[in-house]
């Protein structure tokens, strides 16, 4: 059993930066591979990013790419999503997930086991 939460959200202007934290509790966090989705209102929930469990491999929507970086500290049991360049687009709810060992794609949220309630991300021009 794995518990996410998530922090670091807020309102920013056009053209700033934030970065989002991945709070992870149980033995196993440093085992998953940890994604970030987000959703805004109206929209599915969609893949940001991943990480795999050394984070020796990372992946990107191609939205974000340039822009967004995921990294992780498995002696912290924490994941972070560094934001830079936001722009109006990119509000919406962030969610954390860790990765469904073996169950595939990394981009597809029936994928992930376990999710965070969330971090509000406001962007305005």
């Amino acid at each position: 059993q794995v518990q996410l939460v998530e922090s670091g959200g807020g309102l920013v202007q056009a053209g700033g930066s934030l970065r989002l934290s991945c709070a992870a509790s149980g033995r196993t966090f440093s085992s998953y591979t940890m994604g970030w989705f987000r959703q805004a209102p109206g929209k599915e929930r969609e893949f940001v990013a991943a990480i795999t469990w050394s984070g020796g491999s990372t992946y990107y929507a191609d939205s974000v790419k340039g822009r967004f970086t995921i990294s992780r500290d498995n002696a912290k049991n924490t994941v972070y999503l560094q934001m830079n360049s936001l722009k109006p687009e990119d509000m919406a709810v962030y969610y954390c997930a860790a990765h469904s060992p073996a169950s595939g794609s990394y981009y597809y949220t029936d994928n992930y086991r376990y999710w965070g309630l969330g971090t509000q991300v406001t962007v305005s021009s």
